[in-house]
């Protein structure tokens, strides 16, 4: 196992570590998720999907594992190195697809519910609006980093025009030296940022899809905090 993330680190070019466990702290959360926020039968399309996304997290993951570049299984297939980076990138959009696709259809749901007059409980309204709203900021720190530049096994060679997000070091060229380069910590504070602030902060989108996902990033924040958590301390009082 061990052999792996190190295999995993020199290809990526950091540690693997950070982005498996958010992508795995996302999947859990979204399990956690109060299964009776909303009272009566309204709230069931949670507890049946509740398991389903983080089964298939872990299983996209371990395929993730197994297919460590220059790790027995690729040697076995007789996979060359482009095809095994090409299959890697598709498993991890997909992993971080499967999750964003089910606390987004979460979300809308609630929303829905919540306008047509279903009866809340406060208490788990409350802690689900804050499970939706951390696996927001992982979800789309996640999208970041896998898709700036290219990504992160292309974003090294990635020329300064076709970069997506300006972060503050690459202004000044002093800060560059030792050939500095974005971490997924980077993008998480990013999205931590986008989300709380509703705008970008110190580290500006460039491209249009960064543009784009920052302000769905913002909406779904903004959506939460306005009718979810309004909700829930209207109640409490």
């Amino acid at each position: 196992m061990e052999e792996r993330f190190r295999a995993a680190e020199t290809s990526l070019g950091e540690s693997p570590v950070w982005p498996t466990a958010a992508i795995l702290a996302a999947a859990g959360l979204y399990a956690d998720l109060p299964g009776r926020f909303i009272a009566g039968t309204s709230a069931g399309a949670f507890a049946a999907s509740r398991w389903v996304v983080p089964i298939l997290t872990l299983i996209l993951l371990a395929a993730l594992l197994a297919s460590v570049p220059q790790g027995r299984l690729m040697r076995e297939l007789g996979w060359v190195e482009h095809r095994v980076r090409v299959t890697r990138r598709v498993l991890s959009i997909g992993t971080i697809a499967v999750v964003s696709a089910a606390n987004s259809a979460s979300i809308i749901l609630l929303v829905h519910l919540l306008l047509n007059g279903a009866h809340v409980n406060a208490g788990p309204l409350l802690r689900a609006a804050v499970h939706m709203w951390v696996v927001n900021v992982l979800l789309f720190g996640l999208w970041f980093w896998q898709l700036d530049g290219g990504g992160p096994l292309e974003r090294p060679a990635c020329v300064p025009h076709e970069r997506d997000f300006l972060f503050p070091q690459q202004t000044e060229p002093q800060l560059m030296v030792g050939g500095w380069q974005p971490k997924f910590l980077d993008y998480l504070y990013v999205s931590f940022t986008n989300a709380a602030a509703f705008s970008p902060t110190d580290t500006l989108p460039l491209s249009r899809w960064a543009k784009m996902l920052m302000l769905v990033q913002s909406a779904i924040s903004l959506t939460l905090a306005v009718m979810v958590v309004a909700r829930a301390v209207n109640i409490l009082k």
